[in-house]
């Protein structure tokens, strides 16, 4: 029998719904209350550890439903459902119906025998009896809506008008930031395209808010109603005020379809100009199967939408990771059109519309969603924007993903073992953000355009590329030789003598051009009155420290170790870790390695490390030095490998998320007691080993002057000291923008170390994303940073940036930056 949960914030009113219950079916049903707080003071509140409880006290292999008031309740049942065990987790299900007339229809249906899924409806129709005695029509019509607009008629609407300065208007990244700053507040925010007459559309939806085709100089009409209305408003004019954080000079027009202007020679194919270089390779087609969908009836609509949200959560799991690897690969910048993608699948409007067809229709969950995404993608299409139209692609891309994962089927992949052209019908910007230059010479495609997200990751990435050429090129077997120019969008196959000489020329000349860059790259970084900072690289494999070399690093600041035990079902061993070390410490030839520890948990979790009870809020949970200190073996075995590669090397070693000064001296004792180890065994070592840490968490900030008589150096983590200092998580698009590395608070942060370390007599590096922007070297180097380690694209534009200044600007600039209030005023004051 289906058993039922009554959680609410007073004790008293559950007591009492609980007895009216029980008395309606005479006690044959389990009914639990989880209510109230233990203060005597203030009794009002939930607890989730007593959900958990009740829960447990009622749990019935036909179900348990769990029946909550508003606010606290809600949030802490979810939380408790997360402690119960995976296969309990499945048969509790959190009902939004209200809470007296629910808990007794429910309890009423149980009583009778009825399963989970009909004890459910009951309650979510439980007032339509009601509403039907009091002649209120349609007051249920849409009870299996779980997401609705945020409303409140005891508030009038406020208003305002705005004028986009943005270059490209609201496109994906400024809309998602608009989205996700209009769903942070309780108020109803709805806008409307004014220059274009456009309807009235919902703030919180990403996909109304980019298909009203909002571009630069239209006038919106923003409304917001609701208690935080003011505030509201307020937060979504400084958004426009700033141009949502982006330059805003003037734009070069983008490349058209270029019209040869001799006749077309022998297997010459003409396109779009979408990234530039020159590549002559042999072909690869890649064409990943679509999922094929098929519509069917479904009698269980409520297993099909848990079976669709658990798609979308997983496909939510992809893409933060897609977008932390693009962070590190191409930058923060163009990896924020991930952040739009993740708004998709949260965009209520979509949702809602799917849960709809599902229940109402009984539709299986792949075929309503496809239905639904092709609805998006079609006004995507339909607008009068170019650029807006080609937004069309990551809605594409999105859906898919979905409908895999519904599918069960593995992500597609494209491996290369040689050098080649990627020839495709078109490349999703998820499909370009995984590609690898070094393997991927060039891309070739049937669509596409030269404003797409998919070419801006390929020119980011240095791929050149021509889109939009004729799809016979799609019968090309693979092997076929290619030419491809990128500038000028043409691409010939099998290209004859003089052609190939003519391409080749051109790519000698490229990369040429590409080369006296680098040559800059690899001249130390000095300022104009003398002062060198030394820039070093984040990597995340042997692959990354051949590139970072390439482009001019003086050494490794960062080296993420997690690759390591990445796809496997088990700790990579000492021997495995001990040869990539010492491939790493060669390709550097005596340059400076710093090793981080192990530093999972957060949003780096490894599926095969059993952590035992799911986290609530990981970020501040099991993680980094906490996870490895709880795990001695297997940090030993990592260290017994670095101590092994220091010994003919330059290495450093660096623990992740210290807190405290125990933590440090923890990590140290294993350190020691390894290094005994292997002094017993006779196995050489740098006896000398420089130990650091990272400052990436407020407390080791609040303590640095502690923590700098423990270690060698520091290493400040500008990512997640962000996060941390702001109370931000920086893969949540709601609050991303809190975390941002400008901000003053995390630059007195920043000072507060540097000075602390200094006074100890240690060095200090930073290794975040924020010392890969070239308008904050003004502020590092007047902060007074000794280094900084960043993406190996992004080197020799920190070491340009570096050369134009002097130290006393830059601390003069760094002074002012320290005063202001916002990480906009900073982010004004340096450009």
């Amino acid at each position: 029998m289906v058993g039922i949960v009554i959680v609410s914030h007073s004790k008293q009113l559950a007591l009492g719904v609980q007895e009216l219950a029980a008395q309606m079916v005479q006690g044959k049903v389990a009914i639990a209350v989880a209510a109230g707080i233990e203060d005597a003071e203030n009794p009002l509140g939930t607890d989730a550890l007593k959900i958990y409880e009740a829960i447990a006290s009622v749990f019935s292999d036909d179900g348990v439903l769990v029946l909550m008031d508003l606010g606290s309740a809600v949030m802490n049942a979810e939380m408790a459902v997360e402690f119960l065990p995976e296969a309990h987790q499945e048969k509790v299900y959190l009902c939004e119906a209200p809470l007296v007339e629910g808990a007794i229809a429910a309890a009423v249906a149980a009583a009778i025998g009825k399963n989970i899924q009909q004890v459910m409806a009951e309650a979510r129709g439980a007032l339509s009896a009601k509403a039907t005695q009091l002649g209120i029509p349609n007051l249920t019509a849409d009870v299996n809506s779980h997401i609705q607009p945020k409303t409140s008629a005891a508030y009038p609407s406020r208003e305002i008008r705005l004028t986009v300065s943005n270059r490209l208007g609201l496109h994906a990244r400024p809309a998602a930031q608009f989205v996700a700053t209009a769903a942070r507040f309780q108020s109803q925010i709805q806008v409307q395209n004014l220059t274009r007459n456009s309807s009235v559309v919902r703030g919180d939806s990403i996909n109304q808010v980019t298909t009203l085709g909002v571009r630069q100089g239209h006038e919106l009409l923003i409304t917001a109603t609701g208690v935080d209305a003011d505030a509201a408003l307020a937060t979504l004019q400084s958004l426009f005020a700033n141009n949502f954080g982006e330059d805003n000079t003037a734009v070069v027009s983008p490349p058209t379809i270029q019209q040869p202007v001799t006749p077309a020679t022998h297997g010459e194919l003409s396109g779009i100009a979408a990234s530039p270089g020159v590549a002559i390779a042999p072909v690869i087609h890649y064409q990943p199967a679509p999922v094929t969908v098929t519509q069917y009836h479904v009698d269980d609509p409520e297993r099909e939408w848990q079976r669709l949200q658990s798609a979308i959560h997983t496909a939510q799991q992809e893409i933060q990771t897609i977008f932390s690897q693009a962070s590190l690969q191409i930058g923060d910048t163009e990896a924020a059109i991930f952040d739009a993608h993740l708004l998709f699948l949260e965009d209520p409007v979509l949702l809602e519309t799917v849960q709809q067809r599902i229940m109402e229709h009984h539709l299986n969950a792949e075929a309503a969603w496809q239905a639904v995404v092709e609805e998006v993608a079609s006004s995507y299409r339909t607008l009068e924007d170019a650029y807006l139209r080609e937004r069309v692609e990551d809605v594409v891309d999105i859906g898919q993903r979905v409908l895999r994962l519904l599918a069960g089927n593995a992500a597609s992949s494209l491996y290369l073992a040689e050098p080649a052209i990627i020839v495709a019908t078109d490349l999703t910007p998820s499909d370009t953000a995984a590609l690898d230059p070094r393997k991927v010479l060039g891309i070739c495609t049937v669509s596409g355009s030269a404003t797409s997200h998919s070419a801006i990751i390929a020119r980011t990435l240095g791929i050149p590329a021509v889109l939009g050429v004729n799809p016979e090129v799609l019968r090309l077997e693979d092997g076929t030789l290619m030419g491809l120019d990128g500038e000028s969008g043409k691409a010939w196959v099998e290209p004859e003598a003089d052609i190939l000489t003519t391409l080749e020329t051109k790519r000698e000349a490229w990369q040429t051009a590409k080369q006296e860059a680098l040559t800059k790259a690899h001249q130390p970084a000095i300022t104009r009155d003398g002062k060198q900072i030394n820039i070093l690289a984040n990597i995340g494999s042997i692959a990354d420290v051949q590139a970072a070399v390439a482009g001019g690093a003086e050494g490794v600041g960062l080296l993420r170790t997690e690759f390591l035990y990445l796809d496997r079902t088990t700790d990579p061993t000492e021997e495995e870790q001990l040869t990539v070390y010492q491939a790493i410490a060669e390709v550097l030839d005596n340059r400076p390695l710093i090793i981080r520890t192990l530093d999972v948990g957060g949003d780096k979790p490894l599926p095969y490390l059993r952590v035992g009870l799911h986290e609530a809020n990981p970020f501040l949970g099991w993680r980094g030095i906490r996870f490895c200190l709880d795990h001695p073996e297997l940090f030993k075995t990592q260290l017994r490998a670095i101590l092994r590669a220091s010994a003919e090397h330059n290495i450093k070693v660096m623990f992740p998320m210290i807190a405290t000064v125990t933590e440090v001296r923890a990590a140290k004792a294993i350190l020691g007691e390894v290094q005994t180890e292997l002094r017993q065994a006779g196995i050489a070592f740098d006896e000398n080993l420089p130990v650091g840490v990272m400052i990436e968490v407020p407390a080791a900030v609040a303590i640095a002057d502690q923590l700098a008589a423990e270690v060698s150096f520091f290493s400040i983590g500008t990512n997640d000291l962000s996060q941390y200092v702001m109370a931000g998580d920086r893969n949540n698009p709601r609050v991303a923008y809190l975390a941002d590395a400008l901000h003053p608070a995390v630059l007195r942060m920043i000072q507060q170390t540097v000075q602390a370390a200094h006074t100890a007599g240690i060095w200090v590096g930073l290794c975040g994303e924020l010392a890969a922007d070239p308008s904050a070297a003004a502020i590092l180097l007047g902060l007074g940073l000794d280094e900084l380690s960043v993406n190996p694209q992004a080197i020799g534009i920190i070491k340009q940036a570096i050369a134009k200044l002097t130290v006393t600007q830059a601390e003069a600039i760094a002074t002012t930056a320290l005063q202001l209030e916002s990480a906009n005023d900073v982010r004004a004051l340096v450009q």
